[in-house]
């Protein structure tokens, strides 16, 4: 089976993007797997599909695959490739695009210069909505490890996060903690560890450490999280630069019970065919 795709990122996290509305798809997690292998197959971080909605007033349904072949609910930098491929793909003619995913419908919004505005919903923070092994809501949770004590954020940006504040996030410890972390079992269903420096309120530099991934060049749930946490500690304000290795995205929250907005850009990198 031939199957066309679409090599795309925002920031340098990159994505598969596969039409399953001109093209029939019903791909196994093992297929997933070997799209996004970086040496036998196409390489991504993710694997995005676009698919028909059965949705009244939703104009596509959109579904993430992470590299490992697993399904998650929502990816920040995704949804904004997502929304240029349509746009280019002729997919629709909207300016503003209602899209479904299975953590709830967000909107996608072209504006200038290849970039794409988000709304990611309202944050959640109730520990069994993320989820988290807690019975109780707080701004911190601490977590004992065999090595040392890690005190955190947790929210959900439609998939689960927790966000670590540090001094220097270059120093920071992403590819020893952010595993342990991500697997440990206060996460039941996992999930994306984030290494916040806090430059001023209104900007820091981030690190993420990805569900079912590893570290990316860029997470746009993982920004919005840590500028929502960040917000929550009192150490930013409502509109934030956020400046991951590979680039700067814009986050803006009001506060509670509002909606986060995500500014980026998203690239096509090149179109081909992969034989299955």
């Amino acid at each position: 089976m031939k199957l066309k795709f679409t090599k795309m990122h925002g920031l340098g996290n990159d994505f598969v993007v596969l039409d399953g509305v001109s093209q029939k798809l019903n791909l196994s997690a093992a297929q997933m797997r070997f799209l996004a292998d970086r040496h036998f197959g196409i390489g991504c971080d993710q694997i995005l599909v676009v698919e028909p909605t059965q949705t009244a007033n939703v104009d596509f349904r959109y579904r993430i695959f992470n590299a490992d072949g697993g399904e998650v609910e929502q990816c920040g930098n995704g949804a904004r490739c997502f929304a240029r491929f349509v746009l280019e793909n002729q997919l629709t003619t909207k300016k503003q695009i209602t899209v479904e995913t299975s953590s709830g419908i967000i909107i996608l919004e072209a504006e200038a210069n290849n970039w794409i505005k988000v709304n990611m919903g309202v944050p959640v923070f109730t520990p069994s909505a993320i989820p988290l092994a807690s019975d109780e809501l707080h701004k911190k949770y601490q977590l004992d490890l065999p090595s040392e004590s890690v005190e955190f954020g947790a929210v959900s940006m439609g998939n689960p996060h927790a966000v670590l504040l540090v001094e220097d996030v270059q120093a920071a410890p992403v590819l020893t903690l952010g595993p342990t972390l991500e697997s440990h079992e206060f996460f039941p269903q996992r999930a994306n560890i984030g290494f916040m420096q806090v430059n001023n309120d209104s900007h820091i530099t981030l690190r993420v450490f990805e569900r079912g991934v590893g570290e990316t060049l860029a997470c746009g749930t993982g920004a919005c999280a840590a500028v929502v946490i960040g917000r929550h500690w009192g150490k930013l304000c409502d509109s934030v630069t956020v400046t991951l290795p590979g680039g700067d995205l814009n986050i803006h929250w009001a506060g509670e019970g509002e909606p986060v907005f995500l500014s980026g850009p998203a690239a096509v990198v090149f179109q081909g065919e992969i034989e299955l």
